[in-house]
């Protein structure tokens, strides 16, 4: 395991260890019911959760709405109700004569409500009242009259929660939210007055139903829960956890790390491939320099030496027109080298496909006038590739050497080229008929430089050079060599 992996883990595993403990909620029903015409309803908690007169806890109530009436139109009543040993008591949604959001079996009225209610006494509410709930969205002013509360619009949903502090004895404490505020950093104390309405009412139970008499087409309820914190309504999405914005920040920091690293690793590589082409244009012009000395400089002082003989020798024919002949066949090597050393730097000239047409154009005219048959056997189609002028010179030079021994030594009638391309690889034969050698004679004895020069220039470009010949049964020069990059 790397040790970046074995950082992730650890980090992971710290955050899972740190995972806070899963909110306390008492009861839920996420899924959705249509509550239509249902008289008093069914209990929905079955037995899960229970309040009576003796509690002085707190609990907190959530439920979502979907009129599917507006209630201007059609008045009715619905709600979520509370009820002990079958009497009714707290409802929450919108009373008959209400026609808002309010709540109904209140121990207090409103102050535009009609049904007016009565504190407790002697363990009842002596008259039932109904309270209309603040909304951050109230009605508007109609022909002078002003509703501060919100009425129940068709397809307007809205979220309601609602805390009990229960009082021994007494009327509880309500405390509803219309449509509260419950994303990440909501509590119960920031949420906004105009949608905050407070009141007391008797609000034990052992059962919840769902209800709906009067006109429209009911409400459809859901997302409902029973809690003991208000924090456990308030929704936090995965990505605004203090755990994800940690690995967040910790991938982030991965991310740069990493991106750093790539930049200085990539600029590393862009030096290095510097300073390589520097050191390969550096060896270029050494390999130049070399061959304008070994090359032309030779065949330039052969030329002025033959020159000088024919000076001395002008008085003998014979012998001027033996050094005349000798100046043109060194004049003729000469050009010919100076095409080699161009063709080998010319930037056109970086293709399988001009190394090819020059090593056919070099043998065709080597064998052209002489006794010796060159056959071609050359592939039609070579693969796109660029080879250094370094490689195309050597492997040019392991060819002309090949060529040039056949001509001097081999006394042949017939010698072969042929040249095969692969994908990754270039395999060159040279064979001819001639009167071959003992190849490990000769390299004991010293001889055939030529041959250490191709083995040289074969480990230069890492290519396997194979030489078979024996007396009488000609020579076979196979050399291959893998396509750089």
């Amino acid at each position: 395991m790397s040790r970046f992996t074995t950082q992730l883990a650890l980090a992971l595993g710290t955050l899972w260890m740190a995972w806070p403990a899963a909110a306390r909620i008492l009861w839920s029903e996420p899924a959705a019911r249509t509550v239509h015409s249902s008289g008093i309803g069914l209990d929905i908690l079955g037995g899960a959760v229970k309040r009576t007169a003796t509690n002085s806890d707190v609990l907190y109530f959530k439920f979502h709405v979907d009129p599917q009436s507006d209630v201007d139109a059609e008045p009715y009543f619905a709600g979520f109700q509370f009820f002990e040993k079958g009497q009714e008591r707290l409802g929450v949604g919108n009373a008959m004569e209400a026609w808002g959001y309010s709540a109904f079996m209140a121990s207090a009225t409103g102050v535009s409500n009609k049904v007016a209610g009565t504190p407790l006494a002697h363990g009842f509410c002596a008259q039932p009242g109904e309270y209309n709930l603040n909304s951050a969205h109230p009605e508007p002013v109609n022909l002078g009259l002003y509703r501060p509360y919100e009425l129940v619009h068709h397809d307007v949903e809205r979220t309601l929660v609602f805390k009990v502090q229960y009082v021994p004895g007494g009327d509880d404490q309500l405390t509803v939210w219309l449509n509260p505020r419950l994303r990440r950093g909501a509590t119960e104390e920031n949420q906004p007055a105009q949608l905050t309405t407070k009141f007391p009412a008797r609000a034990t139970f052992d059962e919840i139903h769902l209800r709906h008499d009067g006109g429209g087409n009911g409400w459809t309820f859901s997302d409902m829960a029973i809690a003991t914190s208000f924090d456990d309504f308030v929704v936090v999405y995965f990505w605004e956890t203090w755990w994800f914005n940690t690995l967040m920040a910790f991938a982030v920091l991965v991310a740069v790390g990493t991106t750093v690293r790539l930049v200085e690793k990539r600029k590393y590589q862009q030096q290095l491939q510097r300073v390589e082409q520097e050191s390969a244009l550096e060896r270029e012009r050494s390999r130049i320099a070399q061959d304008l000395h070994d090359e032309l400089g030779s065949s330039l002082t052969r030329m002025s030496l033959l020159s000088d003989l024919v000076r001395a020798d002008k008085d003998n024919p014979a012998q001027v027109e033996l050094h005349a002949s000798k100046l043109a066949l060194s004049a003729s090597q000469t050009v010919r080298s100076l095409e080699e050393i161009v063709w080998a730097v010319r930037p056109g000239s970086d293709t399988l496909q001009s190394l090819v047409d020059y090593i056919t154009h070099f043998a065709g005219e080597l064998f052209a006038s002489g006794p010796t048959r060159c056959r071609l056997d050359v592939a039609e189609e070579l693969p796109a590739r660029t080879l250094p002028p370094d490689v195309r010179h050597n492997i040019f030079l392991i060819v002309k050497e090949a060529l040039n021994n056949t001509l001097r030594h081999a006394g042949a009638t017939e010698v072969n080229l042929e040249i095969k391309a692969a994908p990754r690889r270039l395999d060159i034969i040279v064979q001819d008929n001639g009167k071959g050698f003992d190849v490990s004679a000769a390299t004991a004895a010293g001889k055939r430089n030529g041959l250490e020069n191709m083995r040289r220039r074969a480990q230069a470009v890492a290519g396997q050079l194979t030489l078979t010949s024996s007396p009488g049964a000609g020579t076979r020069m196979e050399f291959s060599v893998a396509f750089p990059g």
